[in-house]
């Protein structure tokens, strides 16, 4: 169905969410339409944190608001769902629409296989009555199911939309830049260069794929490399819980600043810990790039003064190769925790691959590399 058409049907003026591919129709809508705007469309941290802003905004105006994001973020909405939604608790009423990747019987990247399985199931188990749109779902049928959620609404409860592949139509194309100069994928090259055989652990998304392919060009091994594919916005926890028990061995961590918003409490806890053998590098392009290029709110933040507030003692943020170069080898002499902020364009390649191993094999590898160490 048309996107359009799906906006007009739910009837709200206020979106919160946390991008996703699947509903990309969706996104570029609500960015034409609106921005970024806090009356009507905010892109927040992540669902949790949609999740209650909804709250919030259904408590300042008494009206319904609807929470966007893929079904991965279904997890980050178990709590507040639960313990400020629930109608057992104070009963506040949101329209959740939800991206379906990895449904049963359509393929999908290994992240996406089982959190697909229990997309439904999860909602069921959360109270939230939902329909699924797919493809050939009519407006008819959208309009009787929203009657319905208008009732369950009206009581305070919650309900989803389950949007499958290639359900909503009619995308319209928004063009997202910025005007930084380096490339992620150069960037992830020059990492590369530096850390030599030293692990890394890279985020979720295109720097995985970028980091996979930067090895295959050099023909290099896929075992110094830990593959975030899913769990986005806790490479960094990942890479914390290795460099506490490899004290001896630098360790870096190839993060994203969506990533980094996530779940940003991960910094105080690096912070805190201080282990002198981890790199923590940010690429930031302020945008949610894998899936679209819809902003962060990572462009307008000082990501290097919250490193030091959060008690890294070194921290420094780089747009230009030749800084970049010269922070990543002193990252690698110094003993003593470092976090780099590199400044960087929005895209990537078209032809860019995905990984020809499995997460499994990626696990296996890695460990078995790490054990050397």
């Amino acid at each position: 169905m048309k996107v359009q058409t799906l906006v007009n049907i739910i009837g709200s003026d206020f979106y919160t969410g946390v991008p996703d591919s699947q509903l990309k129709a969706l996104c570029n809508y609500l960015m034409d339409t609106y921005g970024i705007d806090p009356d009507h469309h905010i892109i927040a941290a992540n669902e949790g944190n949609c999740t209650a802003l909804a709250a919030g905004y259904h408590l300042a105006t008494g009206k319904i608001p609807v929470v966007y994001m893929q079904n991965s973020g279904e997890g980050n909405i178990i709590n507040p769902v639960a313990s400020l939604l629930n109608d057992k608790v104070y009963a506040i009423p949101a329209v959740f629409i939800v991206g379906w990747r990895g449904e049963p019987g359509i393929h999908d990247e290994p992240q996406h296989i089982y959190q697909g399985e229990v997309t439904t199931k999860l909602l069921e188990d959360m109270g939230i009555d939902y329909f699924v749109i797919g493809p050939d779902t009519t407006d008819d049928e959208v309009e009787k199911a929203m009657d319905m959620f208008r009732q369950k609404l009206s009581k305070g409860l919650d309900v989803a939309f389950v949007i499958r592949k290639g359900a909503l139509t009619d995308a319209l194309k928004v063009n997202y830049s910025n005007d930084n100069s380096m490339v992620r994928e150069e960037i992830i090259q020059h990492i590369v260069a530096v850390s030599g055989e030293d692990p890394i652990v890279s985020t979720t998304g295109k720097a995985s794929r970028e980091l996979f392919e930067t090895r295959a060009a050099n023909g290099q091994s896929h075992k110094y490399d830990f593959l975030t594919v899913g769990s986005m916005g806790h490479s960094s926890s990942i890479a914390l819980g290795i460099a506490l028990n490899k004290k001896n061995q630098r360790i870096w961590c190839v993060d994203g600043d969506g990533a980094v918003l996530m779940h940003m409490g991960a910094m105080a806890v690096v912070g805190a810990n201080k282990p002198a053998n981890l790199v923590h590098v940010v690429i930031n392009n302020g945008a949610h790039e894998t899936v679209g290029g819809m902003p962060t709110v990572a462009a307008k933040i000082d990501l290097v003064a919250i490193a030091k507030a959060c008690g890294y003692p070194h921290a420094v943020c780089v747009n230009d190769f030749d800084s970049l170069d010269k922070e990543l080898e002193q990252a690698k002499d110094r003993n003593e925790l470092s976090f780099i902020e590199v400044k960087c364009s929005i895209g990537a390649r078209e032809d860019l691959g995905r990984p020809t191993t499995t997460a499994l094999e990626n696990k296996q590898n890695f460990m078995d590399y790490i054990k050397t160490l």
